[in-house]
Order: structure tokens, then sequence, then C-alpha cells
């Protein structure tokens, strides 16, 4: 409790010289939003801007995620790393086409076959759970801004869920399990959680739940996921010793993982910006400019309390507990990027940044295998921001977060070990030692990423 109270309170005294802007930001809000606004035709094509360069960003995420796993792995490990989220992120794109957009908003703006876009197995979808009583949210109106745009902007959300699962799983799963798994989540498993929130669904309506742009909806998702997967799958060979020590598997290239962080970082922009889904008027714009600042702030706080709580800890700053830092303050800031001040978002990153350096070594401790350190970034800094709205948003219940964070994790864990385990039980996930210890690049890919070196 003594080094999470130093750490804590350096933190504190890195966001002190912003803490006074908070009350200024939001008087120039309130001012803003008093503004004429623009006229209906200009309102669409802004919005519509919006989620579009919002979809460019999130889209961009996968090059980051791909680079962070690719360094994070061993060198025998990186082209499997590179072939899995190119393929996710396809299998993504088509499930959310075809099931999945409209599971998340039935019979929403799109409407079922009404054209080329309308995913018609998604009817199908919707029909049979309607015959067994199961509700998936009222009718979407996206009429604000082009459909197209929301449905490029929203699928960018769902092939994210997906990469996060990757990383973790990393060094001994096949791709074609793996790959299956993808078709379940993202055509099923995502979609009808989120419309429980986004899709007007009973979170929404009923436990006032606030996710403002997915630590729950997203994040966690990806991390109950993986956690699901980990545990059925086991750990990498030679990880774990019998007397409960821990072998460390150093990572390819800390160059890589240290882009990949940065173009995550950019990416979020994206990710929590254009979730304002409007840029019509001058008081969106300003909240568009807030929810950035603050999605930056977040980052920032969960770097600095991750090197200082490494260097209390370990008496050296690790880079990849940093690197995870960053992420964690990125995913604790996204339930709520909008009402906080930079101080105060720089606060609830750096709880998520000290979430990673204390939790990545519970996780050995259970001998789960996160290569990554996924789970600790997404969904334990997911959980974490999922409560921490309460500290900034009036309209948040600490009793509708918590709620909504155990119904969301319940069904994506307990589906998608029952997913894993048909898996299992029916293909296999693991590659065979030989394999495994080869090296998935050579026994599956058949490209290795550094010939040179093997």
């Amino acid at each position: 409790m003594k080094l999470l109270g130093t750490a804590a309170a350096a933190s504190l005294l890195l966001a002190l010289p912003v803490l006074a802007q908070d009350a200024e930001v939001a008087g120039e809000a309130a001012e803003a939003a008093a503004a004429p606004g623009f006229p209906d035709e200009m309102v669409f094509i802004l919005n519509s801007l919006l989620m579009l360069i919002g979809g460019f960003l999130v889209f961009w995420m996968a090059a980051g995620f791909a680079m962070v796993e690719s360094g994070m792995v061993r060198t025998k490990n990186v082209s499997m790393q590179l072939l899995k989220n190119i393929s996710l992120f396809s299998i993504a794109c088509i499930m959310y086409y075809l099931i999945g957009y409209n599971l998340m908003y039935p019979l929403g703006a799109w409407a079922i076959g009404s054209d080329e876009t309308g995913g018609y197995l998604g009817a199908f979808a919707i029909a049979a759970l309607e015959a067994v009583g199961v509700g998936t949210g009222e009718v979407a109106d996206i009429s604000y801004a082009a459909t197209s745009a929301d449905f490029f902007f929203q699928v960018m959300f769902c092939a994210t869920a997906a990469s996060i699962v990757s990383g973790t799983l990393a060094e001994r799963i096949r791709i074609w399990p793996f790959l299956v798994f993808t078709v379940v989540l993202t055509a099923l498993i995502y979609p009808i959680q989120a419309s429980w929130k986004w899709g007007g669904g009973f979170l929404d309506t009923q436990f006032g739940f606030l996710d403002f742009a997915g630590s729950t909806v997203v994040h966690s998702v990806g991390g109950w996921a993986a956690l699901a997967g980990a545990i059925l799958l086991g750990a990498r060979k030679g990880k774990y010793n019998a007397d409960g020590t821990v072998n460390a598997m150093p990572g390819s290239s800390m160059p890589l993982a240290t882009l990949g962080m940065f173009i995550l970082w950019l990416g979020w922009f994206g990710f929590n910006g254009a979730s304002q889904l409007a840029m019509g008027t001058v008081g969106d714009v300003s909240d568009v400019g807030r929810i950035m600042a603050n999605t930056n702030a977040g980052a920032v706080g969960g770097a600095l309390a991750a090197m200082i709580l490494t260097q209390i800890i370990y008496k050296k700053v690790d880079l990849t507990f940093v690197i995870n830092g960053a992420l964690a303050g990125l995913v604790s800031v996204t339930a709520e990027p909008l009402m906080p001040g930079l101080g105060t978002a720089s606060l609830i990153g750096a709880v998520g940044g000290l979430i990673v350096v204390l939790t990545v070594p519970l996780l050995d401790r259970f001998r789960i295998d996160d290569v990554v350190g996924a789970i600790p970034v997404h969904l334990f800094a997911g959980i974490w921001g999922t409560i921490a709205v309460v500290f900034t948003n009036p309209d948040a219940t600490l009793w509708g977060q918590l709620a909504s964070i155990v119904i969301v994790g319940l069904f994506v864990f307990i589906v998608s070990f029952a997913v894993w385990f048909v898996i299992k039980t029916v293909i296999g996930l693991r590659p065979s030692e030989e394999d495994e210890a080869l090296g998935l690049d050579k026994a599956e890919v058949g490209v290795e990423a550094y010939p040179e070196f093997s």
C-alpha cells in the first residue's frame, strides 16, 4: 500500500498544474453549447465526416495491435501474429456486415435487405432471437449522418475487440481455431452485448449504464474473451516452473512494440473523439476537442504512473510496463472522456497504469499466460474506467455501472469459454509440442519474419 500511495501521489503532482483548468473548460463548453448551429445539410455532412475520420483512425489501430504483438512475441512467432491481425480484421468486417451490425442496431437505418448493404444473415439471426423471446434493443435512428459512415465507424470497433484476443493467446494457438472463434466473437458475442447499451437495450434503458466509447462494451469484452481462451489453452511451454517461478520470454523487438503503442495512441483520438457522433454545432466541436485532450491526458497519466511504480518496485523502469501503462490509461479514460478535466483524466489514466503493473504478476501467480498483457490493459483497466465514470458524470450510478460490468462480463466469459471448449474438443487449439518449439512462423505460416536469425 505504501508503494501504491507513493506512485499515486506522484501522479497527483503531475496532474496538479491542470486541475485548475476544469472549471474554466466547463464554462467554455457551456458558452459553445449556446451558440447557433449549422443548416441541417451541413450538420449531416459534418457528422458523417467525423465518423469517417474516426473510422480511418480506428482502422489504423489494427496496425498498432499488429506492431505491439509483433514486438512482444519471440522472433519465431512474429509472422503468425501479423497473419492473425490481417485475418481477424478481415473476418470481423465480413461478419459484422453479414450479421453483427443488424444485431447491434436491430432493423436500423440499413434495414435488412433494403439494398446491397443490408446484412441478410442478420435478418435470420434477429428473427431467431425474437422467436425465443430475446430482445436485442430498439430500432436504431442514425439519420443524423450517412448510414455508410456509421457502419464504417462501428465495424472498426468490432475489429478492435477481436484484436485484443490475439495478443493474449500468442505463440501457442493454431491459426484456424483462432479464426473460428473470431467468427463467433464478431458475428454474435460482441454485437449482442453492444446492443444492450449502444443499440438502446436494457443496460441503457433499465440500468442507466454509461460507457461513452467502450471501456466495457469493447475493451473488457476482448479481455473477457481472451481470459477464457487463456484458461482453456494453457501457458506456453516452459513459461512456468513446478516451483512457481516464472521464466521470462523476452519479445523480439521493443522498437516495434513502442511504435505499435504510439499508433494505438494516435488511433484512440478517433476511437474516443469520433464517439461524440456529432460535429454539427459549436458545442459538439468543443466537446470533440475536449474528448481528444482528455484521451491524451489519460495516456500520459498511465505511462508516467507505470514508469514511477516499476522504478519503485523493480529498481529499474520496465519499458513493457510503460507501453502497457499508456494503453491502460487510454482504456481507463474511454468510458468517460468528455466530462473530466485534464487533471482528472490524467489521474484516471494513472490508476490504469498502476493496475497494469500490479496485475501482470497476479496473472502469473495463477499461471495465466498473457503474452502481451492484454488482460490487465483491456479487462482490468476497462473495469476501472467504467467504475470511474461515477466520479465525473453525475448521471452515472455505482449500481448501474457495476451491474452492467458483471452482466457483460458473465455473458462474454461464459459464452466465450463454451465456444473455446467446443473448438478445443472438435479441432483442437494448440500446435504440437514440436511445432510450438519450432515456432509457428515455420510450422503454420511458412514465412519467417526474420529468416536470417533462424
